[in-house]
């Protein structure tokens, strides 16, 4: 792999590595590789079971497809109940894997608000529906109450049997396990506790709701566990140790901004790779910021802080050399990567994973902890128990805040849309047009994440990560409620919450940061934000 603007650079990394004997140390779990404090190495040597976890998984192959042919008998749809890195995966391979014949077709809910609740649960009867409820921990809130709900929907349906159309993946011993057997759930797949959420994709959280949809899970292991093989190579043709090195020198050298330009068959796949490097990298003052969704532009539109990343079939490939040259002739580094087919998701997933433990390397960060995530979910928690109260900021948009805002955007800044409504494509597209807007005016790198399933993946970078980032956080009234049984509190209370608790973790940083609330329609108060953008870039509104 040649990174032609830093190939110098990208050659010394390489021999760095070489020297501290890189490859030889991440197999062999040497958790000093990456810190030595002692602190650090119980957390690492914990988390490496990612490294082999496509060989494991091939032993259970068939015991899983025995209950996959047993358990979707009359079932419709599966409907994962996750977030974070037990959703991603998920939802990764529903957007890139059409529906197969014979299988139901899979979905995800990773939204707490009201109105995506709503449109899942107006879906298929809970008989036609098999619900995936995946949390490592077993204590993460969103999985826990979609549990709660879905579950009091089925036993409305089928009183006692209710059970019998729920699976539950979580790591052994969980309280999500103990809840599980109390509840009498078809079947529960244990999580490996020696994996980390977003290095789970090849472990039971991935491969269970994939096999249950159809997906030829042997095949896309077995293309794992050829990239793991071709990840062992001591030189420079190691594709993670390639791309690892590059990610990490670019960083380093001020291009901290990784682009993804994501073609079919897989063009959601950004999404899980800006978990693994977001939450991975983004800690400690440093990091590498992903940005995923945001569609390529002319040279002109970028500052110098841009590493490009192209992946696509080989028959979309004169298309990515026709949005990449210009800008590899404006300077631009990039990488491209071509892919058979949807099933080399399986060798991706682990190159991107072992690149990113590289690059957490050169940056001398520990790429296996969270330690900014936590702070989010407390005061979440906080909100929802009544010990502090949530803000309740004025209705509509107030142009004058927006413009100070954005006036406060500098070179090699990003600037952030955080949106607590339902992630649709109408709102995703009303979102991007302002971004880009942002993009186009400031030159700046921009993201567009949905509340809560940010939080669980650019979330530890906007807090852990260089303060460059530059906030608007977008809220409405949601205009359905739907109640969470044995709870106090309602979805819509939760999504309050938790962006309540999202901005005051930002705020305690010092982070620059608005909130708007958007009374009325949503098309209505998107038409005012972008009017406000405008106004704030020069233009007339």
């Amino acid at each position: 792999m040649e990174i032609a603007p830093a190939a110098g650079a990208h050659r010394a990394a390489i021999e760095k590595l070489a020297a501290d004997r890189a490859i030889e140390r991440i197999w062999a779990r040497d958790a000093a590789f990456w810190k030595a404090e002692e602190s650090h190495r119980k957390t690492i040597e914990n988390a490496l079971g990612w490294l082999t976890i496509a060989d494991r998984m091939a032993k259970d192959e068939p015991e899983l497809q025995a209950f996959v042919s047993e358990a979707i008998a009359g079932t419709e749809r599966v409907v994962v109940l996750g977030m974070g890195g037990s959703s991603l995966a998920p939802l990764v391979f529903a957007d890139s894997f059409p529906r197969r014949s014979g299988f139901p077709r899979l979905e995800v809910l990773d939204s707490t608000a009201p109105a995506s609740v709503l449109e899942v649960a107006r879906g298929e009867t809970p008989e036609r529906t098999l619900y995936v409820v995946s949390s490592k921990s077993g204590s993460t809130l969103e999985p826990n109450i979609f549990f709660d709900a879905f579950y009091a929907q089925a036993v409305e349906a089928l009183g006692e049997k209710a059970g019998s159309r729920f699976v539950v993946i979580t790591d052994p011993g969980s309280a999500l396990e103990a809840e599980a057997a109390r509840r009498r759930v078809r079947r529960v797949f244990p999580g490996d506790p020696t994996i980390g959420g977003r290095y789970s994709a090849l472990s039971n959280f991935g491969i269970v709701p994939a096999a249950l949809a159809g997906v030829d899970v042997a095949e896309l292991l077995r293309r794992a566990r050829g990239m793991a093989q071709a990840c062992r190579r001591s030189d420079g043709d190691n594709p993670g140790l390639a791309l690892g090195a590059a990610m990490g020198v670019l960083a380093l050298s001020g291009r901290d901004k990784l682009t993804f330009d994501v073609g079919p068959p897989i063009p959601r796949f950004g999404m899980w790779i800006e978990q693994l490097v977001a939450e991975s990298t983004g800690k400690e003052g440093k990091g590498i910021l992903p940005v995923e969704g945001e569609p390529l532009g002319p040279p002109e539109v970028y500052g110098n802080d841009r590493f490009f990343a192209s992946i696509g079939a080989s028959s979309d490939l004169a298309r990515q050399n026709a949005r990449l040259k210009p800008l590899e002739a404006a300077g631009h580094p990039s990488v491209r990567f071509e892919i058979a087919d949807a099933l080399d998701l399986g060798a991706e997933m682990f190159r991107w994973e072992f690149a990113t433990a590289v690059a957490g390397k050169l940056l001398g960060i520990n790429p296996f902890d969270q330690p900014n995530v936590q702070e989010a979910k407390d005061r979440t928690n906080e909100i929802l128990g009544g010990k502090v109260p949530g803000e309740e900021p004025p209705a509509g948009v107030d142009a004058g805040l927006v413009r100070d805002l954005l006036s406060t955007l500098r070179p090699g800044d990003y600037f952030a849309i955080t949106a607590y409504v339902p992630s649709t494509l109408r709102n995703e597209a009303a979102l991007q047009a302002i971004r880009l807007a942002v993009r186009d005016r400031w030159r700046v790198a921009t993201t567009l994440g949905f509340g809560p399933r940010f939080l669980h993946s650019t979330g530890q970078f906007h807090k852990g990560g260089p303060d460059t980032g530059v906030f608007l956080q977008v809220t409405a009234e949601p205009r359905e409620q739907i109640a969470i049984p044995g709870k106090p509190y309602d979805f819509g209370r939760v999504v309050a919450a938790q962006a309540a608790g999202d901005l005051a973790a930002l705020r305690s940083r010092g982070r620059r940061s608005l909130r708007v609330h958007l009374s009325g329609p949503l098309d209505r108060g998107f038409r005012d934000l972008a009017a406000a953008v405008e106004r704030a870039s020069g233009g007339r509104g």
